[in-house]
Formats: structure tokens, sequence, C-alpha cells
């Protein structure tokens, strides 16, 4: 079959289920009946099973946790897995956030890239198998689930509860075949702190860089106006000075990113800590910046370079500071070569040797991803990539991102993303947690062609 051929064809409907499927803000809520993410994550649920009903493949709604689109037989299965739910909007965008918009080869909308656009080319994947009526020896399951963003509860929750298969992929990352993932671990620190500031908040999720952070204050003058002034144009950053009765706020604008990747966003909240410490010589505000501005973890004392993974990262995702009680939650991910156990007494042992005043817990620990690069799995994967794409350069690799090839044993995340040169790039597009997220069209017609291909040979 020439699937880039079928797949292009497809893509007037294609773009329009898109359309509607963006225009959910599924962003996880309170749970409701029936709908354990919030109202909007289930209407996101409920537009999939609508599509698979309108293809005539078998739906199955698992308890609004998850769903199954099936096509085909047989008493093994090969599974794709994607996730309907994203993160918030955040600011800075130039297009409508749940709006798909195209410009110039490019879709933009909330979820584009992360997971609804990889998601959707899945389905017309087998949608295309299906028309084609092509035989298969195994049942072919497209799983969606509603809470990757958030911890990936959703996922927790079908394992326990449905069938799960033997092997497969999810489409929520790079091609080409990423074998391997980071573990992932969120440690919060927490507790009464002697600082000038009043309150301090900063951030929405642990895995988004800190785009926007604001601070209030009792004491401040016309000297500390300027050093704030010149702390911004140094940095390169935007910020404002807001009074607030007898006091003032603060507040300054950096860059968001995935936590996966700090180091390409921009901390607001580490840089008003850091201004802070400075200005007023506040040694809590000091302490807090020394012990984390590193994304490599050294503050910390756990820098490290895995063998096949890299370099350890740490995102402070969340930080709130309010009458001298505070919280911090960070976001490590960490390569196979250490546990999360080592990581927590590294921690805790800088903590103690600065003589902080907060105390480290760890709220949630996800062990690393490891498949044989050398498998049926990863090598059949990596010969349909290099068909398709040309690319015979790019090999298997590692990230320090989380998908939910980590909760299902023999799953390796797959595309969409196409490595290319950072100079053929529009500047415009942004990336997955970032505003006017875009993916190229022409990407997503190939990703695609390269999931029919990939799943006809996994299961014939």
């Amino acid at each position: 079959m020439n699937w880039m051929e079928q797949s292009i064809s497809q893509t007037t409907q294609m773009l329009k289920d898109l359309e509607g499927l963006i225009a959910i803000p599924s962003v996880r809520e309170e749970a409701q009946k029936n709908a354990p993410f919030g109202t909007e994550c289930r209407k996101a649920l409920d537009y999939m099973m609508d599509l698979g009903r309108r293809e005539g493949f078998e739906v199955q709604d698992i308890d609004g946790y998850a769903c199954v689109l099936s096509y085909g037989e047989g008493t093994e299965s090969i599974g794709v897995l994607g996730h309907l739910d994203v993160v918030p909007q955040g600011s800075g965008w130039t297009k409508e956030p749940f709006a798909l918009t195209i410009k110039d080869n490019v879709l933009f909308g909330r979820g584009i890239a992360d997971d609804k656009g990889p998601g959707m080319a899945a389905f017309y994947a087998l949608k295309l198998m299906k028309e084609a009526q092509l035989s298969l020896s195994k049942k072919v399951m497209l799983i969606y689930g509603c809470d990757e963003e958030s911890g990936m509860e959703c996922m927790d929750y079908y394992v326990k509860h449905a069938e799960v298969p033997q092997m497969g992929f999810v489409p929520d990352a790079d091609f080409p075949v990423i074998y391997g993932e980071k573990g992932g671990l969120h440690i919060e620190l927490s507790g009464n702190c002697d600082s000038v500031i009043q309150s301090l908040s900063g951030g929405e999720r642990a895995n988004i860089v800190i785009e926007h952070a604001q601070a209030v204050l009792n004491e401040w003058d016309e000297e500390k106006a300027v050093l704030f002034d010149f702390y911004l144009k140094s940095n390169q950053l935007q910020g404002g000075i807001k009074a607030q009765g007898s006091a003032v706020q603060i507040s300054i604008r950096g860059r968001s990113a995935h936590a996966a990747t700090p180091y390409q966003g921009v901390n607001a909240a580490l840089h008003l800590l850091n201004f802070i410490g400075s200005a007023f010589q506040d040694r809590f505000a000091q302490q807090t910046y020394a012990l984390l501005s590193d994304w490599k973890g050294s503050g910390l004392h756990c820098e490290l370079e895995g063998a096949y993974m890299g370099f350890l990262t740490l995102n402070t995702g969340i930080i709130h500071i309010d009458k001298h009680k505070a919280s911090v939650l960070l976001d490590i991910r960490y390569p196979n070569d250490i546990d999360a156990d080592y990581i927590e007494a590294k921690v805790k042992e800088a903590l103690s040797e600065a003589d902080y005043p907060l105390k480290a817990r760890v709220k949630k620990q996800v062990d690393p991803l490891f498949v044989d690069p050398n498998s049926e799995l990863v090598t059949t994967l990596m010969d349909v990539y290099r068909t398709y794409s040309g690319d015979k350069f790019h090999p298997a690799k590692t990230i320090g991102g989380g998908t939910y090839a980590k909760k299902l044993a023999n799953f390796v995340a797959y595309g969409p993303e196409f490595p290319r040169h950072p100079n053929e790039a529009a500047a415009e597009i942004g990336g997955v947690h970032q505003p006017d997220e875009g993916i190229y069209l022409s990407d997503l017609q190939k990703a695609v062609a390269i999931y029919a291909e990939a799943i006809y040979r996994l299961a014939k």
C-alpha cells in the first residue's frame, strides 16, 4: 500500500475531525459522575468514541478514564496509546488556543502536538487499514486516556480494569523510536521560612517551567525600584511593580517549557527569588535560588549524566509562600543509572548541609522505561521510519519526557515530531506546553503513513 498517498487523500476530513477535538478545552478539572477528570475531558473522550463508531470500530468506555477503539481479531493485540487531555493554555498566544489555526503548512492549537494531533494521526492510520481490508493476525487497539498531563491516573486505572496489549507504541514524542524514558520524581519542599517575602506564587503544574510569578513585599523604596529595573534589563526580562496597600507587588514574566527540557524555558519564580535574595540580602531567597537554579541539579547534589539517557534534569514547577509558610514542588527526570532512593538521599543531604528550613518528601515516583534497542519492536519501527522519512542518520534514542509507554510493558514512544535542523523550523511555532503550540501539516500526514505501516507490520 502507498500509505503516504492514502494519508494525503484523507487530509480534509482529518482536519475537520481535528478542529472539533482541539475546540474542547480538555484540561483536568474536578471529578464529576462518569467523568473522573472533569466534564471537558469527558467531552473529548466522547468525541473520539463517536469518531470510532462512525468508522465502524469496536468502541469501549473504560469508566471515563480511557476509551478503546479496536479493529481486527486475534488472541494477541497491538496497542497505540494516546491522550486527550492538555495542559492549561497559559499566556502569550497569538492564535486562539482552542481552535485549529492553519497557516503556512503549520497547524496551531493547544494539544495539536501533545497529543491530539498525534492521536488523530493514529486514528486515521487505523482507518486507512480498515478501508484497505488488510488481513491481520492480531487485534489493534487504539487506547485514549484523559490524565496524561496530571499523573497518568487514567493508565493506572486502565491496566487494572481492561485488556492490556502485548506490545505497541505511543505517538506522543519524537521520531525515530524512543526506547528509553527517564524516571520521574516529584519532591515537595515545605515548612516555615524567615523572609521579607509576604507572599510569592508561581506555577500551575510541576511539569511546566514557571512562566509568570509574583511576590508581595512590605519593604520597598525608590532604590529597590531602580535595582529591580536594572535586574530585569540585565536578564532581558519583563516585569512590573504594583502598589498593594502599604505593600508592593513585583512580578516577572519568563518563558514556559516542558519540565523535561527546563533549559529551554526561563523560570520566573527563580528569578524573583534571585532578585529578592540579592536586593534584600534575604537568606531564604538566596538559599532557595542557590539550591534550585541549576537545571542539572548540582545545587541538590544530584547532578549526573547517564550512559543512555543523558543528564538528570530539575524543574521548579510550583512555588507558594504565604506568611512565612512555604512549599516548592520539584519535577526531577533521572536516567536509569540511578534510582529514586539515591536522589532523595542526596536532596536531603544538600538541604541539611545548607541548614535550609524546608524539609523534603517524595510525592510521586515513576521508574525509568528501557526497552532493548535491538528488540524486534524497536528494529521494526526503526525500519518503517527510515523507509518513509528517508532519514538514515538519526538513531533510536532516549528522552527525558514521560509518556504512557512507562505504564505498559514492551511499549515505546514513536513520533510524531521529526528531527530537523533548527534553522528549518519556523520561529513562530511553539513547542509542547508552550504558547502557539504547532506542528507541520506535512509532518502529521507523514506520521499517518508511518503509523499505518507500523501497525500493519506489527499486527500482520
